[in-house]
């Protein structure tokens, strides 16, 4: 079954895009993507959420770390961030193909702002609950399982087609820049007035995500009606992506490179005072993951602007050789020094890879079952990762931090040689030229 090619924008819009004063844009670029107003205006209000909602996940396992000093706490605050991805993103990508986007997006928003507040009040207190917390945390969790697939979904509905891979980058960039702002800002205000603070502040966030989700136009309903019933339409996800290769062959390759080789994003602060000898409540943590993140941000820009016109299959398998030699070098480095560039350059092969993945798949989709596919792509890009920090945890008390990181480098290792996407793409008329 071919899911390729759905209906695009306008083609006013789409030459819109491509005209940037008297200036014509290449289409598929970063720049072209942000000629138009209604994706600048999402792009701009979830950017600025992300920076608090990084702010908040990041130094919400320094906090952990610090009130337990026990790795399989951060592990069960990292579960209780991402885990509903793996259980709940099926139900949000219904949802998101069946319902009102625009008020779906809106009310978990607004319910991640609420428990975000809750959060913040449970740790300014002198003995905080350890359970009080990560039930806190799970509900913040279930708002953004319960969203991700329907803000996945709008993206293609506020770009043109043919301007849907810088969409795509300029995502990942928001999301790690996000990343590199958030933990620099937020270990400054940690250091100087506790984690309370940086949960209130990342609270206040929120409201930029729902004012650009007003202000912005796009498609709020799919035209689509799914026929399942019950169980079988929860699942109806999992049975289009099982009759296409291509889905398919991605997204078991995300699942198993989330589960082994990126345990290291959810254990940074037990990596970061083992190894390196950097405390997690501290200036030098904070500048540390957001030199992760400035990696990742530049790797996934990289690949709408630098290697906008390259094959994204190729840059998918020598993404994974790099991160494998890179994940080697993190795991056996023992001074902080040489942690700092690793882990930048880590962060970027990590989200040339992703983004790469991302632009496939999403360029592969038609509309109709985008919502569905892509909490597919949520539950295997963000909800397995959880899942194998917990295992990552367990294994490294039983060996070492070290082995858990080799492990994931190995795998990642095989996955170059396994993920050849040009040999499982669907033959038909739908998929011309979306795989480069």
């Amino acid at each position: 079954m071919a899911i390729g090619d759905g209906r695009g924008p306008h083609v006013e819009e789409a030459t819109d895009a491509l005209v940037d004063g008297d200036q014509t844009l290449s289409p598929g670029g970063a720049r072209a993507a942000l000629a138009h107003r209604d994706f600048r205006i999402v792009w701009g209000g979830t950017f600025a959420s992300n920076i608090g909602t990084w702010m908040q996940n990041v130094l919400l396992g320094a906090f952990g770390y610090e009130l337990t000093h026990s790795a399989g706490f951060v592990g069960v605050l990292f579960f209780a961030q991402l885990g509903p991805l793996l259980f709940l993103a099926t139900l949000g990508g219904v949802l998101a193909d069946l319902v009102d986007r625009r008020k779906l997006l809106i009310w978990m928003q607004l319910e991640q702002l609420v428990f975000s507040l809750v959060l913040a009040a449970l740790v300014a207190t002198p003995h905080p609950s350890r359970a009080g917390i990560v039930a806190c945390v799970l509900v913040i969790g279930i708002g953004n399982a319960l969203s991700a697939p329907a803000l996945s979904a709008i993206l293609p509905t506020l770009v043109p087609r043919q301007d849907l891979p810088g969409a795509v980058s300029l995502q990942s960039v928001q999301m790690n820049l996000s990343r590199v702002i958030g933990p620099a800002i937020g270990a400054l205000i940690y250091s100087h007035t506790g984690a309370g603070a940086v949960f209130t502040i990342n609270a206040g966030t929120y409201l930029f995500a729902i004012a650009g989700l007003l202000l912005a136009r796009y498609d709020v309903r799919n035209e689509t009606t799914i026929k399942e019933r019950g169980l079988a339409r929860l699942l109806s996800g999992f049975r289009i992506a099982a009759r296409d290769r291509l889905v398919k062959r991605i997204l078991i390759a995300m699942t198993v490179f989330s589960f082994f080789s990126l345990t290291f994003v959810g254990l940074m602060p037990a990596i970061a005072a083992s190894n390196f000898g950097i405390r997690a409540k501290s200036v030098e943590y904070g500048l540390l993951y957001a030199g992760f993140g400035f990696g990742a941000a530049a790797g996934a820009v990289s690949v709408g602007t630098i290697f906008v016109s390259r094959s994204k299959v190729r840059s998918v398998r020598l993404g994974l050789l790099a991160f494998t030699v890179l994940l080697v070098l993190f795991a056996v480095v023992r001074e902080p020094g040489p942690a700092y560039p690793i882990t930048i350059a880590l962060g970027y092969a990590y989200f040339v890879v992703i983004t790469s993945l991302s632009t496939v798949l999403q360029n592969h989709l038609r509309d109709e079952v985008r919502g569905r596919i892509m909490a597919l792509w949520v539950m295997a890009f963000g909800g397995t990762v959880p899942l194998g920090v917990l295992a990552g945890g367990y294994a490294a008390r039983l060996t070492s931090l070290t082995t858990v990181l080799l492990v994931g480098a190995a795998v990642a290792f095989g996955l170059v040689f396994w993920i050849d996407l040009a040999a499982h793409t669907p033959s038909g008329p739908h998929l011309g030229g979306t795989l480069r």
